[in-house]
């Protein structure tokens, strides 16, 4: 399987109301010390993707700025409040509390 399929398979994993963040994600993949690629991998996404884009965010539980423009950066955030995630200071995420863990 490709490292970009991998990569999705993982992001599907993760549940509705939990975000991971792209070292996770890259750990998780079989990809450890590749975060950039799965931000590359996200942004490679199409438009009605069943990848769960929206759940993966940096490792200060924020919203990372994509050369799209802000835009989706906004979508993101509504997809996530959409799921119970609330931003707190600085607009990041709590990560000890809506964390995914693959264990569970």
């Amino acid at each position: 399987m490709s490292r970009y399929g991998r990569i999705y398979d993982t992001v599907r994993k993760i549940p509705a109301g939990r975000v991971a963040t792209y070292g996770q994600i890259a750990m998780e993949a079989g990809l450890p010390g590749h975060a950039r690629q799965v931000g590359y991998a996200m942004a490679a996404l199409t438009e009605g993707s069943d990848v769960p884009w929206h759940r993966v965010v940096n490792a200060r539980g924020g919203i990372s700025a994509r050369s799209a423009g802000p835009a989706f950066e906004q979508i993101q955030r509504l997809l996530l409040e959409a799921e119970g995630i609330p931003f707190g200071p600085e607009d990041h995420i709590d990560l000890e509390r809506y964390g995914w863990d693959p264990s569970e």
